[in-house]
């Protein structure tokens, strides 16, 4: 995954240019400020805390050695994840493996297509494929959380902004969003954009860096 991550990044640089990603990079980490600072003031009490992570496909010792691996590789993700652990939350297991690994192997195919029409081709049916995939994913999260979270315990769910978990829980199920996921959805669509939505992309940078607002 490294030298894919490594990839990607390059390939991002050369598409937005150094400077932008620079500053694309900067509010992604400040979201996670943001993110870390909210849930540092969520109060356990007596209650059980359990954590869903996108991608998360084990939990026990194993999903703390994805935590730990994660965390020492730079994930801002994992590390909120560390301190919720640290302070006696629980990772449950989140997805299904088999759909995690599909999606994961398709978009690694994609580097060593060959040609250009090749790789064109192999990202076309990896869109369509990957719809597909993230209902299937979505649905499975749904479930695993509906099986697993129990009355009076409170469960902080971490996903990927393109999927769509909250319209398939349970109406008891009482949902509280840290950040509006149409704004950051919003945010991502717009970032090939950005010069020709200069204004709308300010307003969804700077919602991105403001502080949580609980309302409870």
């Amino acid at each position: 995954m490294g030298s894919m991550a490594s990839e990607l990044t390059r390939k991002s640089i050369d598409e937005f240019g150094e400077e932008f990603w620079k500053t694309h990079v900067a509010t992604v980490n400040l979201y996670w400020e943001v993110i870390s600072t909210y849930c540092n003031t969520i109060d356990f009490g007596n209650k059980i805390v359990k954590i869903y992570q996108d991608g998360m496909v084990a939990d026990g010792a194993i999903a703390l050695k994805i935590m730990e691996d994660s965390v020492q590789a730079g994930s801002k993700n994992y590390e909120v994840i560390s301190k919720l652990v640290n302070r006696g939350a629980i990772i449950q297991k989140t997805e299904d493996l088999e759909l995690v690994k599909k999606e994961l192997d398709m978009l690694k195919s994609i580097p060593s297509s060959g040609s250009l029409i090749r790789k064109i081709i192999k990202i076309i049916k990896f869109k369509i494929s990957r719809h597909k995939l993230l209902v299937q994913r979505d649905k499975f999260i749904a479930e695993s959380i509906n099986k697993t979270l129990k009355k009076n315990e409170i469960g902080i769910i971490f996903i990927g902004a393109y999927h769509r978990v909250l319209d398939k829980l349970p109406k008891d199920i009482a949902v509280k969003e840290m950040k509006e996921v149409n704004k950051i959805r919003e945010y991502q669509k717009l970032l090939p954009f950005h010069a020709k939505k200069k204004e709308r992309f300010k307003e969804l940078t700077l919602y991105l860096k403001k502080q949580v607002v609980d309302e409870r």
